[in-house]
């Protein structure tokens, strides 16, 4: 450890005495604990968002604008084009304005643009990687100090709003000192082994010169099923763990049935398991057919460099490139839709 990272941690320390806040100690103990039961990361992936700079805003940060979930590059970029369109469909009443947002968008409908800028403020698709912690007996599940929504319902939806959005990508705000212990330890982070191809390992090596210091993103959740000795994680990634166990018991419930067309015998049997999932309230696992899910905990983080955070790597893979996504929008604010 350098002695400039101990002095990090020793003053989140300190901070954390200082504040006397019995939830942060118990949120700290909870964090010991988590390292202890699962110490081992397991890679998810690399994640896609999209950050701004905004010179108007408070402090010269980035911050979040679109969730960091997608899987694929073009599908932040694509976030960002609609975002664009639709600020100057209807947010901007000067022509000028909306000419010089539309200006961005056609870049990002002609080329797979990695970063735009437009009225003072530069955009950029962001690369994160996603993980989870691992311990001897699968995937880290939910702790107990994670943020729960009061009175959250199984029958409605009710997604909280994505804690990304409006995120600062400031390396030095640590939530205490084994928050600060882990982002040091993922400084150094790269893809090793053969599973990865070449072009992938080395653009994570190179990756730690360029960007090398990293954001912690605000925790998510999912639902895994194991695979033998594995856990492999499916949908999408919920704020809180009632959003992720609700997911879970709507595919148990109903949802599957409709997909893979379960005969009455399978469908009865999932809906059993559904409701003996919901009726444990805040359970973690459920069993059905001798198949086993966990909601488990997902971590993500960012890298940055001098320029701000990491865009895109050349080895990420995009299944498709940028197109046309909203109809003809002229600078007087006309939508034409036979373009």
């Amino acid at each position: 450890m350098t002695d400039d990272w101990k002095r990090r941690l020793d003053a989140l320390h300190a901070e954390l005495v200082r504040r006397d806040d019995p939830v942060a100690w118990v949120t700290e103990a909870d964090a010991v604990e988590a390292s202890r039961r699962y110490p081992h990361i397991a890679l998810r992936g690399p994640v896609f968002g999209v950050a701004a700079l905004d010179p108007a805003a408070d402090g010269p940060c980035w911050r979040l604008l679109k969730p960091v979930v997608d899987g694929m590059p073009q599908q932040a970029r694509d976030a960002l084009n609609s975002h664009l369109w639709f600020q100057a469909k209807d947010g901007a009443g000067d022509p000028a304005v909306r000419r010089e947002l539309l200006t961005a968008v056609a870049v990002l409908e002609r080329a797979p643009a990695d970063e735009v800028d437009a009225l003072g403020v530069r955009y950029r698709v962001v690369r994160g990687d996603e993980f989870a912690r691992t311990g001897d007996d699968g995937l880290e599940p939910p702790r107990p100090t994670d943020p729960e929504v009061p009175g959250a319902s199984w029958e409605e939806p009710g997604a909280a709003p994505s804690p990304d959005v409006g995120f600062a990508l400031d390396p030095g705000r640590d939530e205490g000192p084994m928050a600060g212990a882990l982002r040091l330890g993922l400084r150094d982070f790269t893809y090793t082994g053969a599973r990865f191809p070449d072009d992938v390992r080395e653009d994570s090596a190179r990756a730690v010169l360029t960007h090398p210091d990293v954001v912690r993103l605000p925790v998510g959740f999912s639902v895994a099923e194991r695979d033998g000795a594995d856990w492999t994680p499916f949908g999408s990634l919920a704020a809180t763990p009632h959003e992720a166990r609700r997911a879970l018991y709507e595919g148990m419930a109903r949802v599957w049935a409709m997909l893979y067309r379960f005969d009455e015998r399978k469908k009865a049997l999932y809906a059993r398991a559904a409701e003996t999932f919901r009726a444990a309230g805040r359970a973690d696992e459920a069993s059905v057919e001798g198949r086993q899910f966990r909601i488990c905990r997902v971590e993500r983080m960012i890298r940055l460099g001098p320029d701000g955070p990491e865009p895109p790597r050349p080895s990420d893979v995009d299944e498709y490139g940028p197109m046309k996504l909203h109809p003809t929008l002229c600078e007087d604010g006309t939508v034409r839709f036979n373009d």
